[in-house]
């Protein structure tokens, strides 16, 4: 039984057995393991669940949407009981409208989705108000899927100098989720041929089934949600 499926283990004796496939998949890829960062993703996950990973040591989690992140975060950043568990990292890994820019901005400390020219200004004009910005990583819709946000590859190069020189964003890498039914790999190779060429630090890639894959191909952060936590479930905190 894979580590996703099983019911039986704890989120402490899940994330060990992923972190523990992380450090194999970065030795055999002759890379640090300690390069690669896992990120917890946390969206529609019952409150226990998490926190069992809070109380673990796990400090980075992923939400998908900003009022459901709010909601369930905001207690701990607006009133300081983030002293139970420092050094939270939250980042938005799900699609952002434009009007959800300015609560992005002042709640995350990484904004994985950034796709278009609307949403980067939307972003900078949020960011000049509140002085400051999280870091950004750029969607790179890989398999080009109507379905799915994210700029089609042959726009990517124009659309990274735009955010740079334009918007003047902290632009530190690039996210993508390949097509169900295709190779990861070839999405994963040319997400990071896309960063090489634009001389981008950080690839977010790589889910529960996959990144393992995703670390081969020069993965920096790796999204894993069903193995860590198990099925989703949508229940307040």
């Amino acid at each position: 039984m894979s580590v996703a499926s099983s019911p039986l283990l704890s989120v402490a004796d899940a994330r060990a057995a992923i972190l523990a496939r992380i450090e194999a998949a970065a030795k055999a890829a002759s890379r640090d393991p300690g390069s690669i960062t896992l990120i917890a993703v946390s969206k529609q996950q019952a409150w226990e669940r998490v926190r069992e990973a809070l109380d673990n040591g796990h400090r980075v989690f992923g939400e998908n949407r900003v009022q459901e992140a709010q909601e369930r975060w905001g207690q701990m950043r607006g009133e300081g009981l983030e002293k139970l568990w420092p050094k939270i990292e939250l980042r938005l890994i799900g699609p952002l409208q434009s009007n959800k820019a300015k609560d992005a901005v002042q709640f995350f400390d990484v904004i994985e989705t950034l796709d278009r020219d609307k949403l980067a200004r939307a972003i900078a004009d949020a960011a000049a108000a509140a002085g400051k910005c999280p870091d950004l990583l750029i969607q790179v819709n890989t398999g080009e899927e109507p379905q799915k946000a994210g700029v089609p590859p042959r726009e990517a190069d124009d659309f990274i100098a735009r955010v740079r020189a334009e918007y003047q964003l902290p632009l530190k890498g690039l996210m993508c989720i390949p097509p169900a039914d295709e190779p990861p790999g070839l999405h994963f190779g040319l997400l990071a041929e896309i960063a090489r060429r634009n001389d981008l630090p950080l690839l977010s890639m790589g889910m529960s089934e996959d990144f393992e894959t995703a670390i081969r191909f020069g993965a920096t952060h790796v999204r894993v949600g069903s193995a860590l936590f198990g099925a989703r479930t949508i229940l307040p905190k």
